[in-house]
């Protein structure tokens, strides 16, 4: 494992970054929103996953053991955050005509396998909504006991105003968020802000997916899922939550208040929120209608790495602007990378023991990663040190495979650059000779060879590897 060097996180609910201080010594606790499983990730989702991945290899790699979970959201989604619009899922099988067990089951699928091109680790723990139905009618019902619920047109509600720091992530006041919330198209509602934890009721008729209740036959609120589940794996207090910076004013915020509100503690330490991918019309989305899939950029003929090499060039809390031309520096400059590693291949074998110097280089590169993923910084740390010719080539590789273990981007994979042989079948025979005319001290002949090579358009030399031949130009 990496030296242990303290690791600081901008934490989204103190605004700052922090020292991170894990719960148990050695271990974190890390709890990711996965996808809905109603459609394909967009590129701009999977940056959201690229940078969970860059912080769960850069936390094991500065010696922590983490359980990451990740839930996948098959049930349960509005198209509005509020509890507006219709279900996800809902929809997708209208249009397809498949069952919403089936679409939840391909873009699953989908997912994973975009995260294995992408070199994302898989989470320890990756659990479905629909598996955990029982663990969300648990905690609500824990939140009706604490008088923190309402039922109201057969749904159940969470009332924010049964708690008195609603809102607390995104830094909004009641006040503040009232006057500007739109008018809630949910009547039932005493407050707009109050939220579904169950649904029995819903304006769209009978759901694909229900489950009993002791509030009637429905299914689940979007937020609760993800409140439910962290705590089966996590317990009720945990070390990190991660997730895109959409999930600040709403998603979060009720996951927040209503943990709180069931434990009567704090919930998460540490909240780390990934920035948007943009596009030249703003944040890419799905409901733009437009959105980018890795599929299609594999299609346009780049490598699903060349698109994690791009995300590695932003740091994770700054918007990054997606155009292909910039994806096409990141992809020039990881084939630059990985021929230089097909050199050094080529040259050397990793060094076990490598200099100071080397050494220095190491510690700035994780120095950059422990100061909350600071990727743009450790990447210039890398190329610096690829051009420093007071380290040798093994050193070189040995720093590499430490760097690529948070970098991800296969570098161990790559096979090592094959010399071209130079001369044809003939001139090795002269080669041969003259090499057996040397060891039986006939230099005269041996000359005589080495002149007709250079007639031949090659020049032969002796090396302690034994003669190469190489061409005039």
């Amino acid at each position: 494992a990496q030296r242990r060097l303290s690791m600081k996180l901008y934490n989204t609910m103190d605004r700052k970054v922090e020292e991170f201080v894990p719960i148990e010594e050695g271990k974190v606790g890390m709890y990711c929103c996965g996808p809905t499983v109603y459609n394909y990730a967009h590129i701009g989702n999977l940056r959201t996953y690229i940078f969970e991945d860059i912080l769960h290899r850069t936390l094991e790699e500065a010696g922590y053991r983490v359980k990451h979970v990740m839930n996948i959201t098959d049930v349960g989604h509005l198209t509005g955050d509020g509890d507006d619009g219709e279900d996800k899922l809902g929809k997708r099988s209208r249009e397809t005509g498949k069952s919403v067990w089936d679409i939840a089951a391909f873009y699953t699928d989908a997912f994973f396998a975009d995260e294995k091109a992408l070199n994302i680790k898989r989470p320890n723990v990756v659990c479905k909504a629909t598996d955990h139905i029982q663990d969300m009618i648990a905690l609500i019902k824990r939140l009706e006991e604490k008088g923190h619920t309402y039922t109201a047109g057969g749904n159940v509600y969470f009332s924010i105003d049964t708690i008195d720091d609603y809102g607390k992530l995104a830094g909004q006041k009641q006040e503040d968020k009232l006057s500007g919330a739109r008018i809630a198209v949910d009547g039932n509602k005493r407050n707009p802000q109050d939220f579904v934890l169950w649904f029995t009721n819903s304006k769209f008729g009978e759901q694909a997916m229900m489950w009993d209740s002791p509030w009637g036959r429905g299914y689940p609120g979007w937020h609760i899922e993800c409140s439910a589940m962290s705590m089966k794996y996590l317990g009720e207090t945990f070390d990190i939550h991660c997730g895109g910076i959409d999930a600040i004013p709403v998603h979060h915020t009720n996951e927040i208040a209503q943990s709180e509100a069931a434990t009567g503690h704090k919930w998460v330490n540490y909240w780390c929120h990934g920035e948007f991918l943009l596009n030249d019309k703003g944040k890419m989305s799905k409901s733009s209608g437009e959105f980018l899939t890795l599929p299609v950029l594999v299609g346009h003929g780049y490598n699903a790495l060349d698109y994690r090499y791009f995300c590695l060039g932003g740091h994770y809390r700054t918007q990054l602007k997606f155009s292909y031309e910039a994806l096409d520096h990141a992809k020039s400059a990881r084939e630059r990378l990985n021929s230089m590693v097909a050199e050094l291949k080529a040259k050397a074998k990793p060094e076990s023991t490598i200099s100071e110097k080397a050494e220095s280089y190491k510690d700035s590169f994780f120095a950059a990663l422990f100061n909350d993923l600071r990727c743009p910084e450790a990447l210039a740390v890398m190329w610096k040190m690829l051009k420093d010719n007071s380290i040798t080539e093994g050193e070189k590789l040995s720093l590499l495979y430490s760097m690529d273990k948070v970098l991800g981007l296969d570098l161990d994979k790559i096979e090592a650059k094959k010399e071209e042989k130079v001369g044809g079948e003939e001139e090795w025979k002269l080669v041969e000779e003259r090499k057996q005319a040397k060891a039986e001290k006939n230099y005269q002949r041996a000359d005589e060879i080495r002149k007709e090579l250079e007639e031949r358009g090659y020049i032969v030399k002796d090396t302690p590897q034994g003669p190469i031949l190489q061409k005039i130009v």
